[in-house]
């Protein structure tokens, strides 16, 4: 096995958390299609016909004055975008970008074959298996960020993990973002509804890298949900704008439910969504032509028995796999996510989460949002849940490192040595790969049905409960300057006491 195969494994020790080393895992593989080159060209074109002729709805005045100093058509609040004006804007688009961390190690690169998994942002509940699901607390909310810290396999936080809700409502974001610049040194996501709460977090970020805002590189990202169908609102357009202004990065990302907010048919779905990115992907341009951007993809289907949203379907996967052909098609960085509409850490939980998974990667996202610790279709961000995904992303990076077929591997000396009739267990090229040959799972528990039972029958959202909170135990806070920690502080008491950011 090579050196550098052997270098991704983390050592093999009884009763230890097992985790891979940070870092991120190239996308070797080519990405599945699932809709033909020809499919996704008359995607494309009913999307520029439907944003020429319909439009997009903008409510924000300065966006409307930007996309009409553009060219664009504008009559009351409707914009109208040309498809050779949609072209021209998305020419400037980048396809890779990175992203700066606190520590530099753990800076990010996003484009081409990487990817990052992010932990869950924005829930307003939190669940675990102690007390069940309730309001979210900072201190809790704290406590996931720790957990988000010291699990190696996510690479980025994601832009909270659920409200605060004992935290006022125009206040929480400030203290949101200084537990983020506090607690990681890993990358982690802002929040964008308004430009007074956008504008905090690019001034904290700045503080916390010893610069300016108009100076500070590539550090944040932010999802810009439009409004499915057709409607970009005042909140998301202001943060879109403020966040494209300062060359932080947009993420575009249409709520379209097949049979809701968009036609009931994946293809119909898939046109309004790709119309509505497009849309905003062009805004960004408009305000900072080279801006790095990614196009979001979170269609899926409703439950048309309930209206509830499912996620996690095979609908899901196909669309997550579609939407990153799209993203190809106009050259622009691909979001996906981890999502399940499961209410329990369950069987339900684990098999909707990995078709998410792979429906992610393999349809070549550069991003994958919420990708540990979501649960209830959003609703929810879930301890156990995040142990859970940990484990099935650890599987998934492994499942991305390629297989050795060098000489030594093939292991032709190793079967003549065994020969006929014998085992492998204590053959010399086994014992020198005891602890490194195989993944080492954080989660999973492979021993023998007598050999569990004896160990308590424990299931896997049990170790989990235990493991959270073994990791929990671990974390060491980053060491932050005493006097970036002092600068924060007296940002966040000067913008509380002006009243924080207007509820929009």
């Amino acid at each position: 096995m090579s050196g550098e195969r052997r270098s991704r494994r983390a050592p093999r020790q009884a009763g230890a958390i097992r985790q891979r080393p940070f870092g991120q895992v190239p996308r070797l593989y080519d990405p599945v299609r699932v809709i033909s080159d020809d499919q996704v060209a008359a995607i494309h074109a009913a999307a520029l016909q439907l944003l020429d002729r319909m439009g997009m709805r903008v409510l924000d005045a300065g966006a409307r004055a930007r996309f009409a100093a553009a060219g664009a058509r504008i009559d009351g609040d409707m914009v109208r975008l040309d498809p050779d004006l949609v072209a021209e804007r998305l020419a400037t688009v980048p396809a890779t970008f990175s992203l700066a961390a606190r520590d530099p190690a753990k800076s990010l690169q996003l484009g081409g074959g990487q990817m990052v998994f992010a932990s869950v942002g924005g829930p307003a509940y939190v669940m675990d298996n102690d007390r069940g699901r309730r309001d979210g607390t900072f201190a809790e909310m704290c406590d996931f960020m720790r957990l988000t810290q010291v699990l190696n396999v996510i690479q980025q936080e994601g832009g909270g993990p659920f409200e605060p809700l004992d935290l006022p409502a125009h206040t929480r974001h400030l203290d949101i973002c200084r537990a983020q610049i506090a607690l990681l040194d890993k990358n982690w996501q802002t929040q964008t509804l308004g430009r007074a709460r956008t504008m905090d977090g690019l001034e904290m970020a700045a503080i916390a890298a010893g610069c300016a805002p108009d100076a500070l590189p590539p550090t944040l990202l932010g999802i810009i949900n439009t409004n499915s169908p057709l409607q970009l609102d005042i909140p998301m357009a202001e943060g879109l704008i403020c966040m494209a202004e300062h060359g932080q990065v947009n993420v575009i990302t249409p709520f379209t439910l097949a049979g809701a907010m968009s036609p009931v048919t994946l293809a119909g779905a898939l046109v309004q969504q790709h119309a509505e990115a497009m849309a905003g992907i062009v805004l960004t341009q408009i305000v900072r032509p080279g801006v790095a951007v990614m196009y979001g993809g979170f269609t899926s289907n409703v439950d048309m028995r309930s209206g509830a949203p499912a996620f996690g379907t095979p609908e899901y996967a196909k669309a997550a796999m579609a939407s990153g052909q799209l993203a190809r098609h106009i050259g622009v960085p691909f979001r996906s996510s981890n999502v399940t509409a499961a209410n329990a850490v369950d069987a339900q939980a684990a098999y909707e989460s990995q078709m998410s998974i792979w429906g992610a990667v393999m349809g070549g996202a550069h991003l994958v949002n919420h990708a540990a610790g979501w649960l209830h279709g959003g609703l929810t961000a879930s301890f156990e849940k995040l142990i859970l995904d940990a484990e099935m992303l650890q599987m998934m990076q492994e499942w991305l490192v390629p297989l050795d077929c060098s000489a030594d591997a093939l292991a032709l000396e190793a079967i003549a040595e065994v020969g006929p009739g014998g085992h492998f267990f204590g053959a010399a090229h086994t014992m020198s790969r005891y602890e490194t040959a195989f993944y080492a799972p954080l989660l999973s528990n492979w021993d023998n049905h007598p050999t569990w039972l004896q160990a308590g029958g424990v299931d896997a959202t049990a170790r989990a409960n235990a493991i959270w909170k073994e990791l929990l135990g671990q974390y060491e806070e980053p060491t932050l300057d005493p006097a970036v920690a002092e600068a924060l502080d007296d940002y966040v008491a000067r913008r509380k006491a002006e009243g924080g950011a207007p509820m929009n």
